[in-house]
């Protein structure tokens, strides 16, 4: 895989600190047009909020922010930088409960992760990634083409397979999702597999079929095994800012969702919606993208991605 081998590719945190360069300048030029060496007043404080909020870091957290910059700084003078750093504090004390690696549990053969999420959210290519990092970490991993309405997932992890070295299992377009997850957490059993990832159909058009489909998969493979899933990934396109809260809300309701991954952070502008669905939801983020390479999916940190977010160095 070209995109791993390449001998100049940049480090993690580089490729970080680009992928959130949308996010970053959106707020903090707002921030840096505040500041000419004037002194912390109410007005200032309102536009700094205005501006968080622009940069969909939510309302609650705009305010929680902005209420701490005042009583700790209100009538000094203080620098777009000064603000910054206050800022990149205090959303990774946000952030940190929720920077939780998802963790695989040894004494499960296999570990089941079922990953839900819209259509177009990266959830295919998600898996994919996911099943290159556990196999990176000597793990045996099997996938489960569970999203059988679209024959192009099912294609696309096929492919993503292949390159990973990690056995798909898959039935024709239109398949029962259940019965395959069933099958494959058969095949994985015998195979005393450590990780079984299982992709699902994502169309939030329909909920009542998609609750019935969701439902209906994890009462099926509960038959084999009663603890699964062991985890349950919802994955959420950062591109779609605030609407994230909408999906959490709706796969919470339909799934047994209990963390997060967020997606194209590096083609969004709208990054800081992670640190809004953190302060509301509390469901950990097990990992971040930013990037279409196999290996552009990592392990979520707090105080990397708020420095980054606010420009700052990690």
């Amino acid at each position: 895989m070209s995109d791993v081998a390449e001998p100049q590719k940049k480090g993690w945190l580089s490729r970080l600190r680009d992928g959130l360069s949308k996010s970053t300048k959106r707020v903090t030029e707002s921030i840096t047009g505040l500041f000419t060496g004037k002194k912390l007043d109410r007005e200032t404080l309102n536009e700094l909020e205005d501006a968080l909020i622009q940069a969909d870091l939510g309302v609650a957290v705009a305010a929680r922010l902005v209420e701490k910059l005042g009583k700790e700084r209100f009538g000094k003078e203080v620098t777009d930088e000064e603000v910054r750093t206050a800022f990149a504090d205090d959303i990774a004390e946000i952030l940190k409960p929720v920077a939780v690696p998802l963790v695989i549990d040894a004494t499960q053969k296999p570990h089941v992760v079922l990953v839900v999420g819209v259509n177009g959210s990266g959830k295919t290519t998600t898996i994919a990634k996911l099943a290159g990092f556990y196999k990176g970490e000597g793990r045996t991993v099997m996938l489960a083409a569970g999203d059988t309405f679209r024959a192009a997932a099912v294609e696309q992890l096929k492919v993503w397979g292949e390159r990973a070295g990690v056995p798909v299992i898959s039935k024709d377009t239109g398949a029962d999702a259940a019965g395959l997850a069933y099958e494959a957490l058969e095949r994985a059993r015998a195979e005393k597999c450590d990780v079984l990832l299982i992709d699902t159909a994502g169309r939030l058009h329909n909920k009542t079929n998609l609750m019935d489909e969701l439902a209906k998969i994890v009462r099926v493979i509960r038959k084999l095994d009663p603890g699964s899933p062991h985890s349950c990934l919802l994955v959420l396109d950062a591109t779609t800012g605030q609407n994230a809260h909408a999906q959490v809300e709706t796969f919470k309701a339909l799934s047994p969702v209990d963390a997060l991954v967020v997606t194209k952070l590096d083609g969004s502008a709208k990054g800081g919606v992670l640190v809004a669905l953190a302060e509301k939801f509390g469901l950990p983020v097990v990992a971040i993208g930013v990037g279409e390479g196999i290996d552009d999916l990592r392990p979520f940190e707090a105080r990397a991605f708020a420095r980054g977010l606010m420009g700052l160095p990690a």
